[in-house]
């Protein structure tokens, strides 16, 4: 009936005034779809200094300011926290610290939604940073000795990363928008300043935080240990100012509505635009511009037009995960590699957890750099240097970034250690008797090894290289002194360390074989051990509150790490006296055996052996590749911040900016799939990053090439063109009157 009615009405103007008592129909659709208007009510905002930019973007400022400070601050400790606090391996840790940055940036998602479709930014802001706080606080708790053991402590850690993930994941995308919002639409360039230094803001906050935590962290003591609870307290009480200082701006700020559930509006729309197209596959049904057109049917073209803009960026979005693969490893590979460098700069002494400061300092040099200086003159010269094309450039400077710090990896491995391999052990002797000793080890392929007697307290230079038959295998002894022959046997397993201790017996001597086992685990901490001579227990407080007990008569004191340092007093007790032992510098990564003895009659004294030698490579050799990720950082991540911003409906400004933060996430599941299965060396997974950077920044600078910017005028006005060909008779409802 209404194609017959249809054939004999003559065409009308879709745009003709209706003045008769006709309805127009419609088609509407069965989703209850909310209103899209972004209009919410401009209330006159105070200004700062009658400038353009709003006086309520200060308190936001201060408030991302102290929000980083604890984020950055706890975060920095979190990698040393795992592999000294909780005794976690390498690649644990790494995986674990990169899970918990990669659920930081899944739950913008969350927060998008609450904030789109139930409670506005505003309060999703203030309701998510209570849960932050309380993140902070029970992950303080965590550090604390006195709470039960270290079950308790890993339960309560990753309760306490849960919600801090959960808190300052849900309100980075609506913070960065909140800000966006305050802005009039005609303001552009003051939002676009606004947003470098609202990203300015960050890194001054984590600039300050990466250098102060590790301070609370290792020169302050906590029931004799690094004060980690401190380094985890202090960055909670940030949390909790950042939440008052945002919270005293409530009456200065434009506070959108939120526009519905546009999140799940925007999902069912692309579900439907994919089934309807799949549907209608064969050839009789016209085709449609875009494929989202097939979505037409049941959903408003406004809403249509913004996924267009959303899924046309999000598709570009593709390739970036693999920028923050690179850029995150700074506070998990980049800091364990700092472990095994020399922190000694001169005029100051770096920790490795403390050189992640580079990032943030360069960050607050390179932003008004770029800005004032590199960009203008690119300018100058005629070049068009677009949003994407800044952040290509960004990638190649990241994967040139990786490429120095594999050359490094590879120089630290050529000058550390080399590690026993299947079937070997190294073996030190040290020579504790009052003359020199022959050793010689009795077998086929290891009795020339030791040629030369060994002098009474003579320092070993290196360790000898045994070679075993079998994983587990006795080996005998000789031991030559005063001309009488001693014969010993030792039990020893493959790829270990092992210290032969020679010792007066009476007239002869004997020896036993300790295991140096965490020899290959220093990681740039301090290792020391103590052999007691006297012929009574000793009493050692080490740099801590704590003190230790070496037994008498040769005991062998289990390893204690400390921080690098000189230790020129070192109070020791017997029974019967005090004492102290001068044990001279520490330094970055050596490990060191005393040998407290009583030759002399200046009183006991500490023999020092240093058996793994500190480390000889200068930690500023990783500036170079802080320097060039730092400049991709600013280059890719400032200018990507204020593009989601800008190619976002006005509906969709914190659905974007969640999937912006969402790439973040997927970054930090390939660093963790590969540090869990790729099995290679370090400075071979440098290099892999680096490859696929490069590989990544040609498919990114392949797609940035084909697509065209929107501007905010097209994503309103689109609304206002004609929507594609669809089906006839839908067309026709929108043009034709019918008659009730």
């Amino acid at each position: 009936m209404v194609e017959e009615r249809e054939s004999e009405e003559p065409t009308m103007n879709p745009f003709q005034k209706n003045e008769s008592k006709e309805t127009l129909f419609l088609p509407v659709s069965t989703e209850e779809v909310p209103p899209q208007s972004s209009n919410f009510p401009k209330k006159p905002s105070p200004k700062i200094c009658g400038s353009n930019y709003p006086l309520s973007i200060v308190l936001i400022v201060v408030n991302e300011f102290c929000e980083r400070f604890s984020y950055y601050g706890m975060k920095a400790v979190l990698t040393l926290y795992f592999l000294y606090y909780l005794h976690w391996s390498e690649d644990t840790s790494t995986s674990v610290y990169h899970a918990f940055s990669s659920l930081c940036y899944f739950t913008p998602i969350l927060g998008a939604a609450i904030a789109d479709s139930w409670l506005g930014k505003f309060k999703t802001i203030i309701c998510l940073s209570l849960v932050y706080v309380l993140g902070h606080v029970i992950k303080s708790m965590s550090a604390l000795p006195i709470l039960g053991g270290q079950n308790l402590h890993i339960v309560l850690s990753m309760v306490g990363l849960s919600l801090i993930a959960l808190g300052t994941g849900g309100i980075k995308p609506c913070v960065a928008a909140f800000g966006g919002d305050q802005f009039e639409e005609k303001h552009t360039e003051e939002r676009t300043r606004y947003f470098s230094v609202f990203y300015l803001a960050i890194n001054a906050g984590s600039l300050i935080s990466t250098f102060v935590t590790p301070m609370l962290r290792g020169d302050v003591q906590c029931f004799g240990k690094d004060c980690y609870a401190l380094a985890f307290g202090v960055p909670g009480l940030l949390m909790l100012i950042a939440l008052v200082v945002f919270a005293m701006g409530s009456k200065l700020y434009r506070k959108p509505p939120p526009e519905g559930n546009i999140l799940n509006q925007v999902v069912k729309c692309i579900w439907f635009a994919i089934s309807s197209r799949f549907k209608n596959h064969s050839g009789d049904n016209p085709k449609r511009e875009h494929w989202v057109d097939w979505a037409a049917e049941k959903y408003p073209k406004q809403l249509i037009m913004d996924v267009k803009a959303l899924t046309r960026v999000l598709f570009l979005y593709i390739p970036l995960p693999m920028f923050w693969a690179l850029l995150d490893q700074q506070g998990s590979r980049w800091t364990l590699q700092a472990t095994r460098m020399n922190g000694n700069l001169g005029f100051f002494v770096l920790q490795p957890d403390q050189i992640q400061v580079l990032n943030p300092f360069l960050i607050v040099i390179f932003i008004p750099l770029f800005d004032l200086v590199i960009y203008r003159l690119v300018s100058k010269c005629g070049i068009n240097f677009t949003s994407l094309r800044k952040m290509a450039v960004g990638m190649i400077l990241a994967c040139l970034g990786f490429a120095v710090a594999a050359a490094i990896e590879i120089k630290i491995n050529e000058i550390a250690t080399c590690q026993p391999d299947s079937q070997e052990i190294f073996l030190q002797v040290l020579n504790l008797a009052d003359d020199e000793v022959k050793v010689t080890v009795l077998g086929d392929e290891n009795n020339n090894l030791l040629a030369e007697s060994i002098k009474s307290f003579q320092n070993m230079p290196y360790y000898s290289k045994l070679h075993l038959k079998t994983k587990r295998q006795n080996f005998y002894f000789q031991l030559k002194y005063h001309n009488v022959s001693v014969y010993t046997e030792h039990s020893v397993e493959e790829k270990m360390w092992y210290t032969l201790i020679i010792r007066e017996d009476g007239e002869s001597i004997s020896s036993m074989m300790v295991k140096d086992e965490e020899n290959k685990t220093t990681d740039g901490m301090i290792a020391t051990r103590f052999v007691n001579t006297l012929h009574e227990e000793v009493n050692v407080s080490l740099g801590t509150d704590a003190s230790f007990i070496v037994g008498e008569d040769y005991g062998v004191s289990a390893y204690r790490t400390v921080q690098r340092g000189e230790y020129p007093v070192v109070h020791c007790r017997t029974k019967n006296e005090d004492f102290s032992l001068n044990l001279g510098l520490l330094d970055f990564g050596a490990a060191y055996l005393f040998v407290i003895t009583n030759r002399t009659n200046q009183g006991p004294q500490a023999w020092k052996v240093e058996y793994i030698p500190a480390n000889k490579m200068s930690i500023a050799w990783q500036l170079p590749q802080y320097a060039l990720v730092t400049a991709g950082e600013v280059m890719f991540s400032v200018t990507g911040l204020e593009f989601s911003y800008s190619q976002a409906p006005s509906s969709m400004k914190s659905v974007l900016q969640a999937a912006w933060l969402l790439t973040i996430a997927f970054g930090n599941i390939i660093v963790l799939i590969v540090a869990q299965f790729s099995g290679l060396a370090q400075w071979a997974e440098f290099i892999l990053f680096s490859c696929l950077m490069l590989v990544v920044c040609l498919i990114f600078s392949i797609m940035g090439y084909y697509y065209v910017p929107l501007k905010p005028e097209d994503v309103q006005g689109s609304a206002d063109k004609q929507t594609p060909q669809i089906q006839g008779n839908m067309i026709n409802l929108e043009t034709k009157k019918t008659r009730l």
